[in-house]
């Protein structure tokens, strides 16, 4: 019994050390990738499958005020690309009218309020004046480049079905807005562009997701708070051969300017974790079942803890085995030694913005937020916790900045 435990031990110590050393193992290949092609090797491009202009349903959903959709619509009106209209849901808006009257723009104003973003896409979805190829789902607060719609519609030729797209930074005014940019960069990195260069699928946000409608009606949604991005992403990967990220196409979201907002962010992100952790059993089961490794590393990965509890767990590790062994409580010293230096790195190779980087002096004032979020989760359970967004800017703004 005692050696049944001590191996389940180090099997646990195992499944750990391997999360917190997987931005490490990345960033390592990342480097070998790149020194292959700096000595002459290059990227395979794929050839276009289906090269012709799709129709794009472009769903913002705004709850209360439409005070920052005008800059977001001015900026999809502004598109490269044609083929496209605007649906504006106004859930719960007093005031309807944002200033700008364009045949590619739709203000919907549902009867009732809907009070969830599945139910306010839905309402969209039905008042579609056509039957678009894409939906693309964006947050009121976003901008899209200028390029946005027509990179997607060449990632979509090439016979992806459905595209995450490049969440960047609308603002980084301060010390949180650009430690949120760094965490976005980070996971860009371990979730996303990594798993493109092998071959993996990739995680989505909840914002800048552009899927084939015909997809996104096939998710059957239960549950309507919070776990939006959670659920379709379990969904899709297991109908589509790869769910791709597309880093070329540019979609800027507002950072949060607060500890504040962060707390209340990372309580309903951390609850969503714990609310949907059935969705990783469940893709990394049917990945074992079809003996499919997109599956499997994708549910391994939707599995994964927060970033603070897998440190708070190895710091536990070294306490622990220093009584057990202290041979291991080294290794989880270098282990735990390594992974500051592999985050600034990853932040460094996806960001030139020195205040971007200068701000991770900071990152232990957001663990002990993280801390403090986890034990307010049961609040997300009875309310949304929406954080609040105020940066009224337009998209001529960002690219000068």
């Amino acid at each position: 019994m005692a050696n049944v435990l001590y191996y389940a031990w180090l099997a646990v110590q195992a499944v750990l050390a391997l999360y917190v050393l997987q931005p490490l193992i990345l960033l390592l290949i990342f480097g070998h990738k790149r020194a292959f092609r700096a000595v002459g090797g290059e990227r395979k491009e794929v050839a276009p499958v289906e090269d012709k202009p799709r129709s794009f349903g472009i769903v913002v959903t705004a709850h209360k005020n439409l005070e920052l959709i005008p800059p977001l619509v001015d900026s999809a009106l502004k598109q490269t690309y044609p083929h496209f209209v605007v649906y504006v849901v106004a859930d719960a808006c007093e005031k309807t009218d944002i200033g700008i009257a364009h045949p590619q723009v739709k203000v919907l104003v549902p009867a009732t309020h809907l009070n969830a973003k599945i139910r306010s896409i839905d309402f969209a979805i039905q008042q579609f004046e056509t039957e678009h190829d894409v939906i693309v789902i964006l947050d009121a607060d976003n901008l899209l480049h200028p390029s946005y719609l027509e990179v997607l519609n060449g990632h979509f030729a090439k016979g992806h079905r459905a595209v995450q797209t490049n969440m960047l930074a609308k603002n980084t005014d301060s010390a949180y807005a650009c430690l949120d940019a760094a965490g976005n960069y980070f996971y860009n990195f371990i979730d996303r562009r990594m798993r493109m260069e092998l071959g993996c699928s990739a995680n989505i946000w909840g914002l800048g997701i552009a899927m084939e409608l015909s997809l996104y009606k096939s998710i059957i949604y239960r549950n309507f708070l919070g776990g939006f991005d959670k659920k379709i992403q379990a969904d899709i990967v297991k109908q589509i051969p790869l769910l791709a990220y597309a880093e070329d196409a540019k979609v800027y979201d507002e950072k949060i300017d607060s500890g504040e907002a962060m707390e209340r962010q990372r309580t309903r992100w951390i609850n969503a974790y714990f609310k949907y952790f059935a969705y990783g059993w469940d893709v990394f089961s049917t990945g074992l079942r079809r003996m499919s490794p997109n599956l499997i590393y994708f549910g391994i990965n939707l599995l994964r803890p927060p970033l603070f509890m897998q440190i708070g767990a190895a710091l536990l590790m070294v306490v622990v085995n220093f009584w057990i062994d202290p041979v291991f409580s080294i290794v989880w010293l270098a282990i735990l030694a390594q992974f500051p230096i592999t985050f600034f790195a990853i932040v460094a190779v996806m960001s030139r913005d020195k205040r971007i980087i200068a701000s991770l002096v900071w990152l232990p004032a957001v663990f002990l937020r993280q801390v403090k979020a986890m034990f307010q989760i049961r609040k997300a359970n009875k309310s949304f916790l929406q954080t609040s967004n105020s940066k009224r800017i337009y998209i001529e703004d960002v690219l000068r900045q």
